[in-house]
């Protein structure tokens, strides 16, 4: 089931995210006139630059939670009539109408455990020779926080698939694909000590870990996290996709 977010704290952070929905907008080639669906859309900060990519297309925006949906309709008030807001497992079949021209995802596959029921639901409604560009954490992602929760906790996490470029190749091409180019890049994101860190961490990385605690042990929590880390940073690894529905 997907998880819920604080998604009006999300939007307020300094996300690396903004940088990441830039790259991979730059990746996709438009006219102006396609259905694109934007996979797990969050609070529709991406949504909006796909718009404006789109003067006579439409957005599928999608995602699995109900509050960074409703921050969207925020978000994008005025500007609905060519947006369709769906609310929607990635694995599942996708619940709306007819085929898209191309799938745009960021930040977003590495919460799905299954990448290739992922890719097999997403081919599905995508035309032939529609376009799927993407980047989410890939393998080595946020190693340094990962390491520093188990010191923590004494357990590792299980909660991410941060894939590996053959793997994904593989599994892309299992589900139909051609014309894939998978790379790894590291982008590491720094934060200032404390507050600010600490609201990154627990809003953004944390979360699925502070669901399962009472909430008086959340900022404990975090805290001891974040004085473990060496440096205020999340050693991002990218995992950036492009690929052809064959």
């Amino acid at each position: 089931m997907p998880r819920e977010w604080d998604a009006r704290t999300y939007d307020s952070l300094p996300l690396p995210h903004l940088g990441w929905g830039r790259r991979t907008l730059a990746r996709l080639p438009l006219r102006g006139d396609e259905r694109v669906l934007d996979a797990g859309c969050g609070t529709g900060r991406d949504t909006e630059g796909l718009l404006d990519r789109l003067p006579d297309g439409r957005v599928v925006a999608m995602d699995g939670s109900v509050r960074m949906l409703d921050q969207l309709r925020e978000r994008l008030a005025g500007r609905l009539d060519r947006v369709e807001v769906v609310l929607a497992d990635l694995t599942k079949p996708l619940p709306f109408d007819g085929e898209v021209d191309a799938v745009f995802s960021v930040a977003t596959f590495h919460w799905v455990e299954d990448h290739s029921a992922l890719f097999a639901s997403l081919a599905e409604r995508m035309r032939p020779g529609a376009r799927l560009v993407s980047d989410c954490g890939g393998r080595g992602n946020i190693a340094a926080v990962n390491a520093a929760v188990a010191d923590v906790t004494g357990t590792v996490s299980d909660t991410w698939e941060f894939a590996g470029v053959d793997d994904t190749r593989e599994r892309l091409a299992a589900a139909g694909f051609t014309d894939i180019d998978v790379r790894l890049r590291p982008d590491p994101a720094r934060f200032e000590r404390g507050e600010q860190l600490e609201s990154f961490l627990a809003t953004v990385i944390l979360g699925p870990r502070l669901d399962a605690m009472a909430d008086a042990d959340h900022e404990p929590f975090v805290q001891a996290v974040a004085a473990r880390l060496e440096e205020p940073v999340a050693d991002y690894v990218r995992l950036e996709i492009s690929a052809v529905r064959g």
